[in-house]
């Protein structure tokens, strides 16, 4: 019963990430109506959109508070809940400023999840690496159908209609989650949130060598997936000369490899370490974006976007790191905190990505990325060196 339990456990943490990111990821598709419906600028829907993903990253600290307060099971609930409900009020809209708060509240309510739900894993499974990279494949799968489902119910439907997909998916899940997932014992009941937010512990907690190795491993990896993200179809188009609908199969492919490698990296970190699978996912990244930059003709592009699929998996090795260095009554809040950071500072890859793609060109832009992943890939191969170089006792 145990060994089921954990892994019904896995699969509504996965479903629950899936129901947050189909909420936010639902909205993009239809940002030509939207704005057409509202008389905005396009602009004002990036303004929301960047509220929303700023909420996000900002949400995960508190996240961890919140379950160390009240129960990890609590948590992960009010982020499904308020998921479904700002995706209902989103469809509800009277105006655009009212559609804009919604949208933030989205953010902040759906990034109550991540990290919680990651700790709540970690007590659950010994190998915590293949449960994580399960757990984070719900990003990508959601990246994979809500696009194309948005689109389609929004040409049929309408925007409004559209905006319900979030609410739809959210729904049953917490149903589910609430029915089959047991009542979690808050770590720390009796600390206030200000006693959790004052400055010194968290400075600690960061100054961490451990921790600062890995959350600048993070930030690498979280600002290349940003600007990929952001911009690989645009690339595929202007770089490489492909039409919009091979650029939109590349970037599904994209997503495919990267949904189905996760867990895989993640469990190879439970067997050779987190270092030597992140050095895979950044080795291969080189590699892949490397092709991307160079070769700009011929199909080389159908080799390489895979790859770049595989080296965007470096979460599940990466996060499992943190979760290694992280003890048990800390897990929650403490990964909550380097998510915020490393997150925020990740999500720069879109701004510098995008300003040196209009000012320099793609090349450059791309060859950062090819750069970046380098020294990521020499970040996670360091401890390996170092330890077969330091003098024997």
């Amino acid at each position: 019963m145990v060994v089921q339990y954990r892994y019904v456990a896995l699969a509504l943490c996965t479903l629950a990430f899936t129901a947050t990111m189909v909420a936010r990821l639902a909205i993009s598709p239809l940002v030509p109506d939207i704005t057409a419906d509202f008389s905005v600028s396009k602009g004002a829907v990036g303004l929301a959109l960047s509220g929303m993903w700023a909420a996000y990253a900002l949400s995960q600290f508190p996240s961890g508070i919140l379950a160390d307060r009240y129960g990890e099971r609590a948590v992960i609930l009010a982020a499904v809940g308020i998921t479904a409900g700002a995706s209902l009020l989103l469809s509800l809209s009277p105006t655009f400023a009212v559609f804009a708060l919604t949208v933030v509240a989205l953010g902040a309510g759906a990034g109550l999840h991540y990290s919680v739900a990651t700790s709540f894993l970690a007590r659950h499974f010994e190998q915590v690496g293949r449960a994580i990279g399960v757990h984070v494949a719900g990003g990508p799968l959601a990246g994979l159908a809500t696009p194309v489902a948005a689109a389609a119910v929004g040409a049929r439907y309408g925007w409004r209609a559209a905006m319900l997909l979030g609410a739809a998916v959210a729904v049953p899940v917490f149903v589910l989650f609430y029915w089959q997932i047991r009542r979690t014992p808050p770590a720390r009941p009796n600390l206030t949130m200000r006693s959790r937010l004052e400055v010194e512990p968290l400075r600690e907690l960061l100054s961490r060598p451990e921790i600062r190795y890995t959350t600048v491993m993070a930030v690498g990896g979280a600002f290349t997936w940003q600007a990929t993200a952001s911009f690989l179809p645009a690339f595929l188009i202007e770089h490489h000369g492909r039409s919009v609908s091979t650029a939109s199969i590349l970037f599904s492919v994209y997503f495919v490899v990267h949904g189905a490698t996760q867990p895989l990296l993640g469990g190879l970190s439970d067997r050779v370490g987190r270092d030597g699978a992140a050095a895979i996912a950044f080795g291969t990244g080189v590699v892949g974006y490397g092709a991307l930059v160079a070769v700009p003709d011929g199909p080389t592009v159908f080799a390489a976007v895979p790859l770049v699929g595989v080296a965007m998996s470096w979460g599940a090795p990466v996060q499992s790191r943190f979760i290694d260095n992280l003890g048990e009554t800390e897990r929650a809040a403490g990964f909550g905190l380097v998510r915020t950071v490393y997150m925020l500072l990740g999500a720069l890859g879109s701004v510098v990505v995008g300003g040196l793609a209009d000012f320099t060109g793609w090349t450059v832009a791309f060859g950062l990325l090819v750069a970046l992943l380098a020294g990521e890939f020499l970040l996670a191969v360091g401890p390996t060196v170092r330890r077969r170089l330091a003098p024997s006792v």
